[in-house]
């Protein structure tokens, strides 16, 4: 750990653990939580790659916490179309300076939050609905880090039981982690000099995953998902919109 600056080390372990108590709660959280925060601390493409890593080890601790309820049908039904959605995100990645994926990941993360925070329900798209729940939340997931919003959404439209979302979203994310890792990294996102974050962190971050969820567990069992979203909503409104001002100040 010699040479990581203390803040940034704590506040990585306080996101991760605040994440995973309300990924626990609330079925979403550890994305949401994290990634404007590792964008802030480390930069927009490293920050996204370290969210992508926190989000691949805690849907895997939860997917096994929450096995029992996990609806594996509705999983098959997204799971294939997150590559579709993840590739385009990549290529983006890729093409966007710092400041301008900065804005990109600002804004993004303001507009999926609108779903959760004004309670947007979509139309009945019968069939289409879960590909294009997977096509969205790739795409969001591989650039911004969140997916869980597009996943929300479905579930909203198809009136999916709290219980069995909440756990199905776990190896949902754990897809949408690992191929927006390995699609970032087929097409050459990774390769530069701030595309990637330091091994410190990454290790910090992963250690502290499974705190968060024995925390969340115990949370879960006193605090209502409603109010675990809520809070979810407003700190990332916070970090979403200083992420926004901070890439539209470099850019201009």
């Amino acid at each position: 750990m010699a040479g990581v600056d203390p803040g940034v080390l704590a506040a990585v372990l306080g996101a991760v653990v605040l994440g995973g108590v309300l990924q626990r709660t609330s079925g979403m959280g550890t994305g949401l939580v994290v990634s404007p925060t590792f964008v802030l601390l480390v930069g927009p493409v490293a920050g996204v790659m370290l969210t992508n890593v926190t989000t691949v080890a805690s849907a895997l601790a939860l997917t096994l916490v929450m096995r029992r309820d996990i609806d594996w049908r509705r999983f098959v039904r997204i799971a294939p179309a997150i590559v579709v959605g993840s590739v385009p995100a990549a290529l983006v990645v890729r093409a966007t300076d710092a400041g301008w994926l900065e804005v990109v990941i600002g804004g993004a993360l303001l507009l999926a939050l609108a779903p959760i925070a004004f309670s947007w329900r979509l139309p009945d798209l019968g069939r289409l609905a879960a590909p294009v729940a997977g096509v969205t939340g790739g795409f969001l997931n591989t650039a911004v880090g969140v997916g869980g919003p597009a996943v929300l959404l479905y579930a909203h439209a198809t009136s999916w039981s709290q219980r069995a979302f909440a756990a199905t979203l776990q190896p949902i994310f754990l897809t949408m982690g690992a191929v927006s890792l390995l699609t970032k990294w087929a097409v050459g996102a990774t390769s530069g000099p701030d595309a990637l974050p330091g091994w410190p962190l990454v290790l910090a971050a992963v250690a502290s995953v499974p705190l968060g969820v024995v925390l969340g567990g115990w949370v879960a069992r006193r605090v209502s998902a409603r109010t675990a979203r809520r809070t979810a909503v407003a700190l990332v409104t916070v970090g979403a919109t200083t992420t926004l001002v901070r890439g539209l100040l470099a850019v201009l």
